[in-house]
């Protein structure tokens, strides 16, 4: 089986939105689970990936995302921090990120309200008209076209 995932980097919300308000990255935390659901690594490895810290330790962060904004400051690239992190996963297919920009959805609520972040935008109960991602020039990772 070849499955590739091409996975939205738009998220904004918990242990993501943390560490995107800091570095300026990518989302992380849904390329994470999708790393971690095709991991052919040792059980505990993957635990480890998706292993998130309590209250008065590291703020609810993921394990996972925290190595990931790692390895991308080690890297300087978000999209071959993945794939790196998915070697040593032992991933089986791939997991491209949708963009290599950090990027943020945004609506325009059909009253005109424009609403910015994923988890602001269903908070309004309105009906959106429009959707777009800021900043409006991103390019798509090459792998994903």
């Amino acid at each position: 089986m070849d499955i590739t995932a091409i996975v939205t980097v738009a998220d904004n919300g918990g242990s993501t939105g943390k560490i995107r308000d800091v570095m300026d990255i990518p989302a992380t935390g849904d390329i994470r689970n999708d790393i971690a659901a095709l991991s052919d690594s040792e059980s505990i490895l993957t635990q480890l990936f998706q292993y998130r810290f309590g209250e008065n330790q590291v703020d609810g962060h993921s394990l996972g995302n925290l190595v990931i904004a790692g390895m991308t400051s080690i890297t300087n690239d978000f999209g071959h921090a993945i794939k790196e992190l998915s070697k040593v996963l032992n991933i089986k297919g791939q997991v491209i990120p949708s963009t290599n920009t950090s990027v943020q959805l945004n609506a325009v609520m059909e009253d005109g309200e424009i609403v910015c972040g994923e988890t602001n935008i269903p908070n309004t109960h309105k009906k959106i008209d429009r959707v777009f991602l800021e900043p409006g020039d991103v390019e798509p990772m090459e792998e994903a076209v």
